[in-house]
């Protein structure tokens, strides 16, 4: 049985991010009419920002070992490959449908600390000529915001198979539930978390029809969630063969569909180490704890905390000097 699980020597994988240029963003009203986007200590509240009618987004693909700061990856579409980036800042801009959508702004230093490049992820979608007005400028969640874009892992309701047998909703799941592994039999749950997203580009969830892969029911996913598939015999691969691949890979436009629109309640799950869980019946991957995903989980030490919205740490300051 072929099996691709995760090996600790491997280089960490790039994150592919769709970004904006700070030129995609201007300022057409406000204390800094006609300049773009900045970073957080430039920027003023109440300024109106409009993005470009031709403005699209593209990949920024970046890496993190360690502590940080990121680097930019292989394949990325913006910036200096192995260029430092770091996390700036989470704004809050408001339409004026009154629509509300949070912006991740990414700035890239060189080698002497100064800007060379700033780039802006919408968490939610944004037309091209849409006026917002910035509401808030929150440096201290950034990194944990973050983080909780990477942890997103079940839809809200998705049934996981417990030690007992019983088949429990995973918001109703806490720390110290017995939870069914494929490998190590039952083990005790240590933390649980959520982010609710807007259902849109890469956090659009996948859902898979129940039945389409023996599964008992849907299965809704964040596109990157890694699940078993048991191949058969059309296509490369001896008969029964196992892979181990990404729900945005399976998507066929019919029996696994990806679902756009509106928001969607993700789920993530961690224990002591990465298991192999079941999720509606399909043998699923947990999180497996690394540096991009630290803030928004509890710390390595001591017993499993129960969730928390705060304590997160603040990212390191931003380079000197911004030329």
């Amino acid at each position: 049985m072929l099996q691709f699980r995760h090996f600790p020597s491997a280089p960490r994988p790039a994150q592919r991010l769709p970004v904006f240029e700070a030129h995609d963003l201007r300022v057409v009203s406000g204390a800094n009419h006609g300049d773009t986007l900045s970073f957080a200590d430039e920027l003023d509240l109440g300024d109106i920002y409009e993005l470009g009618a031709r403005a699209r987004t593209r990949d920024l693909c970046l890496v993190m070992n360690g502590t940080g700061p990121f680097s930019i990856g292989a394949g990325s579409e913006l910036g200096r490959p192995g260029g430092a980036v770091h996390l700036d800042s989470c704004l809050t801009l408001m339409a004026i449908s009154g629509a509300v959508v949070e912006v991740l702004v990414f700035v890239e230093t060189d080698t002497e600390g100064c800007v060379v490049g700033l780039y802006a992820m919408p968490l939610a979608s944004m037309a091209g000529r849409a006026q917002h007005a910035l509401l808030r400028i929150d440096r201290d969640s950034a990194r944990a915001r973050y983080a909780q874009t990477l942890c997103a892992t079940f839809a809200r309701g998705t049934r996981i198979a417990m030690a007992s047998g019983e088949q429990v909703p995973v918001e109703a799941l806490g720390p110290g539930d017995m939870v069914l592994t494929r490998d190590e039999g039952p083990q005790p749950l240590r933390w649980r978390g959520h982010a609710t997203l807007r259902a849109f580009g890469d956090f659009a969830p996948v859902r898979i029809a129940a039945g389409a892969l023996a599964n008992t029911g849907d299965l809704v996913v964040n596109p990157d969630q890694r699940l078993f598939i048991h191949k058969h015999a059309e296509g490369s691969g001896p008969r029964g063969q196992e892979v181990l691949m990404r729900a945005r890979h399976l998507v066929n436009g019919d029996s696994v569909r990806i679902e756009t629109g509106g928001h969607v309640d993700y789920v993530q799950l961690l224990f002591d180490r990465q298991q192999t869980i079941y999720a509606e019946g399909i043998a699923v991957e947990t999180m497996l704890r690394e540096p991009r995903i630290r803030p928004g989980t509890p710390d390595d030490q001591g017993p499993a905390p129960q969730p928390t919205e705060t304590g997160c740490p603040r990212l390191d300051p931003l380079a000197r000097p911004l030329c």
